[in-house]
């Protein structure tokens, strides 16, 4: 697919995996990027590569919902306009069954998860009615299937399907889409094989250390280029849905450059 004007988009959990990915696809066809990491020195590389006139850095925990604020003002500030948010970080934890999980647990993983994907909503749309723009959530197959300790992370992933589904009725300027990203070669897949296996049943953690050893886990480019596109050029018919990233819909958005 041809690829559009310049963009500024924000991109959350740019520092590794899919992330990473969806920022060096985006870079490498010159759009601006506001990426946010708990520290700075993880995206230093990303800065360095494509230079300070394409890349804003802003540090800190997205927990802090102050911080979609400052990530939009930044944006507006340096290149005033804001064209898509990329909802794209995300933790795994609390990985404990519900009966053994605290009330406690589950807002600090919703606090990660959904509360700030909602304040990063609310914080760019202003900037994203003026431009038309979009919004692209990365979700999970977690969101419609059920993994034993995985409750908090499937749930958050669930709302943030429905909360693109509720912006396609409520923002109709915008386009949001939720993208199934598949079972990616991440660090978060590293953990889920070495730190909490021991939380899931034994045929859940039995099916994620088989995808490692087969070699049955996706590079991080391959959603990756589908959510970047997605951000850039996605219409208006895809708005609300919840997709998988090899989705036929999406065809247009798989191909080779």
């Amino acid at each position: 697919m041809a690829e559009s004007k310049e963009m500024v988009i924000i991109l959350t959990g740019a520092s590794r995996g899919i992330g990473q990915a969806i920022a060096h696809h985006l870079l490498s066809q010159h759009h601006k990027l506001v990426l946010i990491s708990r520290t700075h020195s993880a995206l230093d590389q990303l800065h360095y590569q494509y230079g300070s006139d394409r890349v804003e850095v802003l540090a800190g925990d997205l927990a802090d919902f102050s911080l979609a604020a400052k990530a939009v003002e930044r944006a507006n500030d340096r290149w005033g306009r804001l064209d898509a948010l990329v909802v794209n970080h995300g933790t795994l934890d609390p990985v404990k069954k519900v009966a053994d999980s605290t009330v406690e647990e589950w807002r600090t993983g919703f606090g990660v998860n959904v509360f700030s994907a909602v304040a990063l909503v609310q914080a760019a749309l202003p900037l994203l009615r003026k431009s038309h723009g979009r919004i692209i959530f990365t979700s999970s197959g977690a969101s419609i299937n059920a993994y034993q300790g995985w409750g908090c992370y499937g749930a958050g992933k669930a709302v943030l399907n429905h909360l693109a589904l509720t912006l396609a009725v409520e923002e109709p300027l915008l386009t949001t889409v939720s993208v199934r990203p598949g079972v990616v070669d991440t660090e978060m897949q590293r953990e889920i094989r070495e730190v909490h296996r021991g939380a899931m049943s034994e045929g859940d953690a039995a099916k994620f250390q088989g995808l490692k050893r087969d070699g049955g886990l996706l590079k991080p480019e391959l959603p990756g280029r589908v959510i970047a596109r997605l951000a850039v050029a996605a219409g208006r018919e895809l708005g609300g849905r919840f997709l998988n990233w090899n989705d036929g819909a999406l065809k247009e958005f798989q191909e080779e450059a």
